[in-house]
């Protein structure tokens, strides 16, 4: 399997069972290692409503034909827009051609956000996906705080490699993700969620200090990979 950072909180993932998208939002971020239209796969997987994760999914989907997997509140509204979205909610879990995707709590708000109508349309519940492929499980966290329930996650489930946001401010710290990751245990453990805006500057480094040797870090810039 291999995993491939293109900024923010966005991930391809690749294995024999095909190629998903997590939270692509490309259009507009300039730490974005690639365009929507350079995105070939066979799902898009989305964590929750905000615009910094949701981006381009739906232009990424139209084209390539590809399902959309959410919540079922947002895959409700993707769907009016023409979308193919399939439905999912906390702690469900469905087989796909292209894998099994399973929704886990993130503690998160969650919404999309009309500002021209000074409107927000609620979005379900903010979730974390847990992501099986070819025997190897990525959990995506979304945008969480730190939480107990992190634990139970890593009891349940062999996770291999983990995508954690570190940015602060709207989720978890550098020091709050390392406990995270004392808590759910991957092998490899990829700092997300940082730098994409001026009020979310870290310092990786800081974080794979504080995970010491839990798990392998591993700081990927937009457009690296890791095999595993």
């Amino acid at each position: 399997m291999r995993v491939t950072f293109l900024g923010h909180a966005c991930f391809i993932v690749e294995s024999a069972a095909g190629r998903v998208i997590f939270d692509p939002f490309l259009s507009g971020n300039d730490q974005a290692s690639v365009g929507p239209d350079q995105v070939e796969v066979e799902a898009v997987l989305l964590t929750h409503g905000h615009g910094d994760h949701v981006g381009d999914a739906v232009s990424i989907a139209r084209r390539t034909q590809a399902p959309v997997v959410a919540v079922y509140e947002l895959a409700t509204l993707l769907g009016w827009r023409g979308v193919d979205a399939r439905a999912q909610h906390i702690g469900g879990a469905c087989d796909y051609p292209f894998g099994r995707v399973k929704f886990t709590h993130a503690t998160h708000g969650t919404g999309y956000v009309d500002e021209a109508n000074q409107t927000i349309t609620y979005c379900g519940g903010a979730a974390g996906i847990l992501y099986t492929a070819a025997g190897r499980t990525v959990y995506h966290l979304g945008d969480t705080g730190l939480t107990a329930d992190l634990e139970l996650v890593g009891r349940r489930h062999r996770i291999d490699v983990a995508l954690l946001p570190i940015g602060d401010h709207f989720t978890m710290g550098p020091d709050d993700a390392a406990e995270a990751v004392r808590l759910i245990r991957p092998r490899i453990a990829v700092p997300c969620h940082y730098d994409t805006f001026p009020a979310i500057r870290q310092d990786p480094a800081a974080f794979a200090a504080a995970v010491g040797d839990a798990a392998e870090v591993r700081l990927l810039a937009p457009g690296d990979s890791l095999e595993c």
